[in-house]
């Protein structure tokens, strides 16, 4: 069992660290063009996470599926909800495409960005909304591969797709190679082309014979509303997840900006400590929905635990490098020492949260791949509210400090992993049905 986690966790692992380095790499040549360019493109990164959130509705409801139709050996059925999901993932990027490309500048002037953050944020944002299809398509193609337990062809397509990336970056935003420079906009070409080549990679995976999984063009209208059932939740968990985020940022943010600035200098060196966890995630999600498809519920409940153990190890152990040596890290990103002290004070919270951090990842998953998305919401939005942002709140209305928020947060990540692992170990998650 221990192999096969490892054969799923470790290429989800690693094309969650290429996803990160994309939207790096897309920052640091955005930001030759200047700030308004730079802010112009990470609001747009903003506004695709609560996009991401939603697309959790198609992702997670046909990934529990065809987990669980590949464990009870129904591949045929596990085609036809990549079918099924087709559909819906289409209908959803029409729908939110229409709205991006049509409320793009709005989005940006309530967020209160300058005239020329509004005219760069537009134009980039309103590109990424005609390529919405491939963005849906992609998301839902490398959840139907994952669930049949194929984690390592996306993570090749990925490597492909990140190249491809940056190459055509150079080549749209600065006018490389006989191309008039787009600026911003040439970013945004780039990225549609990118999911472009991956969905044409992943169609070809999924209609060729002898694949590990195809589409099978009958719509099954039972799994229409078993995807519905099971992915709603989940995107509610996602949303007021992401809602919640911002909330939280708006509280750093009135201590300053140098809390601020600290504050994502450190998030974006803790995304690193993710990796292994997102892995493993995705390894629990799969095994939970393969082994309840073929009645193998002790090997479902095993495949967790061991997948959270060794996640627990990974994360730990990056827990004590952010605890120790802070300052080392932050140093790639600034040399201002009042930020770098903010950013340091930061890591070693979250270096001490590493652990549990890593029991929530994995279990969680687990219960979205059983189809327990209800469970896994009011978990993750019951300790978020309750142990999170509303003594935020407090500690702020009360003279706190921005060192209270984060103990607030380190806090509330040590409750919610006791609360999975409270919820895990009684097993009812594992006679969910769906």
């Amino acid at each position: 069992m221990k192999q096969r986690v490892l054969h799923l966790a470790i290429p989800a692992a690693l094309k969650h660290f290429l996803d990160i380095v994309q939207i790096l790499i897309d920052m640091l040549m955005v930001g030759a063009l200047g700030v308004a360019a730079l802010a112009a493109v990470g609001l747009s990164m903003q506004f695709m996470m609560v996009i991401q959130a939603v697309m959790t509705f198609y992702a997670v409801g046909s990934s529990a599926l065809i987990s669980r139709y590949i464990g009870s050996g129904r591949v045929h059925r596990a085609s036809a909800v990549v079918f099924v999901g087709l559909w819906v993932a289409v209908a959803g990027s029409l729908i939110v495409g229409a709205i991006g490309w049509s409320f793009s500048a709005d989005f940006f002037r309530w967020m209160g960005s300058s005239e020329e953050v509004i005219a760069l944020g537009s134009g980039y944002f309103g590109i990424l909304s005609l390529g919405m299809g491939l963005i849906f398509l992609d998301t839902l193609a490398y959840s139907a591969l994952s669930a049949a337990g194929d984690t390592r062809t996306s993570l090749f397509i990925k490597i492909a797709s990140a190249f491809l990336n940056a190459g055509l970056n150079y080549l749209f935003i600065f006018g490389h190679g006989g191309f008039e420079a787009m600026g911003v906009e040439g970013a945004a070409y780039a990225t549609v082309c990118a999911y472009g080549f991956s969905v044409v990679i992943y169609g070809w995976l999924l209609i060729r014979k002898g694949g590990v999984l195809g589409i099978y063009p009958i719509f099954f209208l039972s799994d229409l509303k078993k995807m519905i059932a099971i992915g709603t939740p989940a995107a509610i968990e996602r949303v007021v997840g992401v809602t919640s985020f911002l909330l939280f940022v708006m509280m750093i943010a009135s201590q300053g900006t140098e809390a601020l600035a600290g504050y994502q200098i450190g998030l974006r060196i803790e995304a690193l400590a993710f990796m292994p966890g997102f892995g493993f995630s995705v390894a629990a999600m799969v095994l939970a929905g393969q082994y309840i498809g073929s009645r193998q519920y002790d090997h479902a409940y095993e495949s967790g635990v061991l997948s959270a153990k060794i996640a627990m190890v990974f994360m730990g152990s990056v827990g004590i490098i952010l605890f120790t040596i802070p300052e080392i890290l932050i140093r790639f990103f600034t040399n201002d020492s009042a930020t770098i002290d903010q950013a340091a004070l930061y890591l070693r919270l979250v270096g001490i949260a590493q652990i549990p951090l890593a029991l929530t990842f994995v279990l969680s998953g687990a219960l979205r791949g059983a189809g327990a998305t209800k469970l896994s919401m009011q978990i993750s939005i019951g300790s978020l509210w309750l142990f999170r942002i509303i003594p935020s709140y407090l500690i702020l209305t009360f003279g706190g400090g921005v060192l209270g928020i984060y103990a607030a947060m380190t806090i509330e990540t040590f409750i919610k992993g006791w609360w999975f692992w409270r919820v895990y170990r009684q097993k009812e998650w594992l006679r969910e049905k769906i």
